[in-house]
């Protein structure tokens, strides 16, 4: 006798969570080809002074529309927004792959960044309604992947399209692969559409795009366009402050508030999941952007493989991710991975700040190695930690809260490093030319001693981070993964939510 198949077993669901993969990897990609096509684009379109904006509007669009998205695939329902983002994404690829000017080509990134918000809030979301936690570590290597993907393929995809197709079929590949996405998302996915009588918190999403954008402003133009204590810069932190105090009053009150605050004051684990997400944000944007600079300047790789240098980094995480996984579904227990994790990042990151211009290519893919298990043991475990701490009706705003503290941790990190290393290299050169050694021989000499003594000090300080990390990794409290969806969660039945009224619309 045979027995029909659980259509919400794991099988189904990889196959439904395949389209959201697909998207999520395509709006990782977007940032990393786009950055190899922009010589390419300045030659075509000009604009050079507003080369930058063409990745802080797409990375400012993405964290300010982030909780967004999140809350309002909590109120009606996941899978209809998370389609309405790849339409909007794809809509802004095809805008900016017909741009006539540099403007046109920053205001369509923009609008593509609104949509990759959604498709990162809404990825994660959709896991956790999919799979209950305790399930959820079979699939941790599908996004582990993802990432990898996204991190190492962006740059030579980017070079191999702009170099046969032209700039513009950087932005015109999302087309066909993101409509493959849609289709396959509104085919697969069986999730309700929530139909909640509520109001949207604007004032809430007013303020908390303040303070994003004015962090995000910070960080990007910190150290590069004005200086630290520059008014524009410190400005743009009081509003920030100011915003983040006018923000909280406002949640506190707001009957629908964007970010609940029950998520942040409930369950002590899951502002130490925001704790421990942001440090491996720190870590990720540092580490992908400074580790290529590193071996190119110091030990002499060619630009052209920057993304298989990273792999000694991202193998581990892919590897580790699915061991976690699987330990974490098989037996319920996952504190000792982001423990384990965050050591082994801080110890990572350390042994990567000795570095100096004798140290060999061998030595520096196994400091990375080390880090990659750690990253590998902590971040998609934090995500179930995090969502497993709130209650059903807040899983999109805990999941998108996770991807904005990532985003804009790795913002600030990356700004706060790019200072420090471009003052390493400076005074590096300054030394070398005062003491009136060869002026050819200084210039080059110098620059590789300083590019070796900035990433010295840019992985110490992350190395550091990460110890904080530790400890709040300790901190944890091992509360049991649920096992089952809570009732009115699943694929077929929309989410418990009193006093709120909902239809299920397939």
């Amino acid at each position: 006798m045979t027995t029909n198949p659980d259509p919400a077993g794991p099988r189904h669901v990889r196959w439904a969570l395949l389209g959201v993969m697909l998207a999520m990897l395509l709006s990782m990609l977007d940032n990393t080809v786009v950055g190899t096509s922009m010589p390419t684009i300045v030659r075509d379109l000009g604009g050079f002074d507003h080369l930058s904006w063409v990745v802080v509007a797409y990375t400012l669009a993405t964290a300010a529309s982030t909780p967004v998205w999140g809350k309002l695939g909590d109120l009606y329902g996941r899978k209809h927004v998370y389609l309405i983002s790849i339409v909007l994404f794809l809509a802004g690829s095809a805008l900016s792959g017909a741009a006539q000017s540099m403007s046109w080509l920053i205001a369509a990134r923009a609008f593509q960044g609104v949509g990759a918000g959604g498709i990162g809030a809404g990825a994660f979301a959709l896991i956790g309604a999919l799979v209950p936690p305790r399930e959820r570590g079979r699939y941790q290597g599908m996004t582990a992947s993802v990432m990898a993907i996204g991190t190492i393929g962006g740059p030579l995809l980017g070079g191999f399209v702009t170099g046969h197709f032209g700039w513009r079929w950087a932005f015109y590949l999302n087309l066909p692969l993101g409509l493959l996405a849609l289709v396959w998302c509104q085919v697969m996915l069986d999730l309700p559409r929530l139909r909640r009588q509520a109001r949207i918190d604007w004032p809430g999403i007013s303020l908390l795009t303040l303070v994003i954008t004015s962090v995000t402003l910070a960080a990007n133009w910190a150290g590069t366009t004005y200086a630290w204590a520059s008014w524009q810069v410190l400005g743009l932190f009081v509003l920030a402050i100011a915003g983040i105090a006018a923000f909280i009053a406002v949640e506190r009150r707001s009957p629908e508030p964007v970010l609940p605050p029950r998520m942040f004051t409930g369950e002590r684990n899951f502002p130490l999941a925001i704790a421990l997400i942001t440090a491996s944000g720190v870590v990720m944007f540092g580490a992908t952007l400074y580790l290529p600079l590193f071996q190119q300047s110091v030990q002499h790789a060619t630009a052209t493989s920057s993304g298989l240098l990273l792999l000694p980094l991202m193998i581990p995480i892919v590897v580790v991710s699915q061991i976690g996984g699987r330990y974490m579904s098989a037996t319920g227990r996952y504190k000792i991975f982001p423990v384990v994790g965050a050591a082994l990042m801080a110890v990572g990151l350390i042994l990567l700040s000795t570095m100096d211009v004798s140290t060999s290519r061998t030595t520096t893919s196994l400091y990375m190695a080390v880090v990659g298990i750690g990253l590998g043991g902590q971040m998609q475990m934090v995500t179930t930690i995090a969502q497993n701490s709130v209650e059903m009706r807040d899983l999109g705003a805990a999941s998108a809260s996770l991807n904005l503290f990532r985003t804009v941790g790795g913002s600030i990190g990356v700004a706060v490093f790019g200072s420090l290393y471009n003052r390493q290299v400076g005074h590096e050169v300054s030394r070398q030319v005062s003491q009136q050694v060869s002026q050819q021989v200084s210039h080059q000499a110098s620059a590789v001693q300083g590019a070796a003594n900035g990433s010295h000090l840019i992985f110490l300080i992350a190395g550091l981070v990460c110890a904080v990390a530790f400890l709040a990794a300790l901190a944890l409290k091992e509360v049991p993964l649920r096992s089952q969806k809570r009732q009115g969660a699943g694929p077929n039945s929309p989410d418990p939510h009193p006093g709120v009224a909902a239809s299920a619309v397939r």
